[in-house]
């Protein structure tokens, strides 16, 4: 009996009641035969196995003693799976209707597409900004001078927040690995998900690589998937030190990829290019917004001051 075209592997920490809502909403594509569904449990204590056990058999369960992380988590039930697509997954979105044909569509007419994105949708109803461009030096100067300002395309092009068009389906850079479908012989031919890359900027790894390799990746509109965004990691890191703990994996993958030097290269244009917007902030007299741009600063700081973080993936 050949497999499943589509395997779902969904990381679970501690989040019971989300992930019994994000099983329920996968439950269909299993009872039609589109997809298997993987949970791989990073040592939840809240009784979110014991909850899967006995509330969903039909899930391929695999109970952790430690927490592997997410890209760990998701490589391993891709060992364990041949299926043609490999999805990976929070406890914390919902699949709605039609989604995941409309991503396997999108697939199926992009033979270079490597990863699929859906439109991620926040409790509030808005679409939440989950396509990124890379951040490379030459980025990261746009970005701090807003020279995209000027030329509306460019911010469509580069997937700048309130410049995407997020109504057109269309090749992206990256997207966040949420809800993540990736073709599998692109997977296979990059490696899967680097597991030194532990937590956060797993998604921006794995696009860099799926672009170096000649593989794109897709943004489809017409697959919306509820996402309640950041459940685990608020739980984890603290709501208060996620910004930080995001940027320093952000360093240090840029670190990994493109060398310490490009790292700091772009940490310090942040932090230059978010001094003088709280300046000229101040100078108007806006100090809200000017306090708001120096918390940001702060965090870029805080991400530098992670230096064996950034060094370790030297």
């Amino acid at each position: 009996m050949s497999p499943a075209p589509v395997a779902i592997a969904v990381v679970s920490w501690n989040t019971r009641d989300l992930l019994a809502r994000c099983l329920r909403s996968l439950e269909p594509e299993v009872e039609r035969g589109a997809a298997e569904v993987w949970v791989v449990d990073n040592a939840s204590e809240d009784g979110s196995p014991e909850m899967v056990r006995d509330e969903f058999s039909w899930v391929n369960l695999v109970t952790s003693k430690e927490n592997l992380g997410f890209g760990r988590a998701v490589n391993l039930v891709a060992e364990h799976t041949s299926s043609e697509w490999i999805v990976s997954s929070n406890e914390d979105i919902a699949l709605r209707p039609g989604a995941l044909d409309a991503m396997l569509d999108a697939g199926g007419r992009d033979p270079r597409a490597g990863a699929i994105a859906p439109r991620l949708v926040l409790p509030d109803g808005s679409t939440q900004h989950s396509v990124f461009a890379f951040p490379t030096i030459p980025y990261t100067l746009m970005i701090n001078t807003a020279v995209y300002r000027l030329v509306p395309a460019v911010g469509d092009r580069y997937a700048i927040p309130a410049f995407w068009d997020k109504e057109r389906a269309r090749r992206v850079p990256w997207a966040i690995a949420a809800f993540l479908m990736f073709r599998r012989s692109a997977w296979d031919e990059v490696g899967g998900f680097d597991e030194r890359q532990w937590m956060s900027a797993e998604d921006l790894d794995i696009g860099w690589r799926l672009r170096e390799s000649g593989w794109v990746t897709r943004f489809e509109p017409r697959a919306a998937v509820d996402h309640e965004g950041s459940a685990a990691t608020s739980k984890l890191y603290g709501s208060e030190n996620l910004m930080p703990h995001w940027q320093r994996a952000t360093y240090g993958c840029i670190a990994r990829r493109r060398g310490l030097a490009h790292a700091y290269a772009v940490a310090v244009l942040n932090v230059a290019g978010t001094l003088a917007r709280a300046a000229l902030a101040a100078a108007r007299g806006d100090r809200e917004r000017a306090r708001g741009l120096l918390e940001w600063a702060r965090v870029h700081v805080e991400a530098l001051s992670g230096r064996a973080t950034i060094k370790q993936f030297g």
